[in-house]
């Protein structure tokens, strides 16, 4: 799943920064915001939180957060059901022992699968809350593709263990671009131009390289 979703999922974490910056974050479970100043609110799922103190992660399904409005539950209960069907504990377990690296993957898994505009992880001292939001908002960021999947691809597969090549074909294929394959080479045609990953007898990202368009 992070080779499916990762590059896509951080992709959008760039538009998602570039918009809410530093600023603080206050999250309104009864109305299902978090927002980052009052021109910032958007509408959030939560997925579940991680405990500083036992170093646990624990879905929001769990009946312990039994008490958290049920419509904000709709990712974290449908990746429960896509664990069941097809086993993956990571999304089934309710509580495990956890890392902080493993909260990005869980938020890009999700971000990724729900078409969500950004994840997030809340810091509130004794835990970190971790959720997706959704807004045209940050949807409509404008950005420069040739350089962000330049930038990008290369800072996801430094961050996650995942097979290079399918990697990439995924996420530019999810960006909605062609992709022209040979044995060692995937060819992407941008707006912009063409870029070309090529890969090692093991799959292993070789280099990344641009030509712009004539």
């Amino acid at each position: 799943m992070l080779e499916r979703y990762a590059a896509l999922a951080y992709d959008r974490q760039t538009d998602f920064y570039e918009v809410i910056g530093d600023n603080a974050w206050t999250a309104e479970m009864d109305a299902g915001t978090i927002s980052f100043g009052p021109e910032l609110v958007f509408p959030l799922q939560a997925l579940g939180t991680f405990s500083h103190v036992s170093e646990t992660w624990r879905w929001a399904w769990v009946a312990a957060d039994s008490d958290w409005p049920a419509r904000l539950l709709s990712q974290a209960e449908q990746l429960r059901a896509y664990g069941e069907q097809h086993g993956i504990e990571l999304l089934t377990a309710g509580e495990f022992a956890a890392t902080p690296q493993d909260l990005h993957a869980i938020g890009a898994i999700a971000s990724g699968l729900f078409g969500a505009s950004g994840y997030y992880l809340a810091n509130y001292g004794q835990g970190t809350l971790v959720l997706t939001v959704k807004s045209a908002q940050l949807d409509q960021v404008p950005k420069n593709d040739f350089a962000r999947i330049s930038t990008v691809f290369p800072q996801v597969i430094s961050m996650f263990e995942l097979h290079h090549r399918p990697a990439f074909t995924h996420y530019i294929t999810q960006k909605g671009y062609p992709v022209t394959e040979t044995a060692d080479a995937v060819s992407a045609a941008l707006d912009s131009g063409t870029l070309t990953a090529t890969f090692d007898d093991l799959g292993r990202l070789a280099s990344l390289k641009g030509s712009s368009g004539g």
